[in-house]
Parts: structure tokens; C-alpha cells; sequence
């Protein structure tokens, strides 16, 4: 399920307190209005399960149809496998590009580093 129980208790609370204050003012017995709020605080408690089950049934996606359309295209990897080797040198190419930028950009730092601490080109 979304959630866990604490989402429940918060319902609850909040159903008690709004039902409360918005009863506490009218002609009623303090009996009936702490009554019905504590009924109103159940009531919500309970609802809330089927909130937070529906929440959670809108969220879900289920593995198995990944592993059906995973099946289907395995039968069309078989007729694109040259396109799919070419993408993939692509691919690990973009990645030492960036892995080579950040070694050339941490060797520039460095190289501004010790510009800082030799004493004879500040004073220059």
C-alpha cells in the first residue's frame, strides 16, 4: 500500500478536529459533540485505508508487462543488431568524452592551485 498507517492517523485527527470545531459553537451536549467526533475520526481512519489503496493501485506498474514487451522486441533485436552496435560505441564514447572533461578540468584546478602557493608569480 501508499503510505503507511500514520496517513490513517492523520485523517483521523484532522476528521476529529474539523468535525469538532465546526460543532463545538452549535446548541449540541458536549457528550454528542465528542461522540460524533470520535466517530467521525473512525469513520475517516477506515476510509482512509481504501485511499491509500486506490493511491497505490493509480501508482503501481506491474513487471510483467515489462518482461512481455521485453519478449516482443527480442524478436526485433534480432533484424537491428547492426543498428544497435553502432549506438553502442556512441554511447561509451560520450562517456570517456565526459569522464576525459572532468580529468582535464581537475587537472586545471590543480594547475591554479600551485600558481597560488608559488611565492615568485604572485610577487611578479
Amino acid at each position: 500500500m501508499f503510505g503507511s498507517i500514520f496517513y490513517n492517523l492523520w485523517g483521523a485527527l484532522i476528521a476529529f478536529s474539523i468535525y469538532f470545531f465546526s460543532t463545538f459553537l452549535k446548541p449540541y451536549t458536549p457528550l454528542r459533540i465528542i461522540i460524533g467526533s470520535f466517530v467521525a475520526g473512525i469513520i475517516v481512519f477506515f476510509i482512509m485505508y481504501i485511499v491509500r489503496f486506490l493511491i497505490a493501485y493509480i501508482l503501481f506498474t506491474p513487471e510483467d508487462a515489462e518482461d512481455v514487451v521485453e519478449g516482443e522486441h527480442e524478436e526485433n533485436e534480432s533484424g537491428n543488431r547492426d543498428e544497435d552496435n553502432q549506438e553502442t560505441p556512441t554511447a561509451s564514447s560520450t562517456v570517456e568524452f565526459q569522464d576525459e572533461n572532468s580529468e582535464e578540468i581537475a587537472q586545471a584546478v590543480r594547475t591554479m592551485m600551485n600558481r597560488e602557493d608559488d611565492p615568485q608569480l604572485n610577487n611578479a
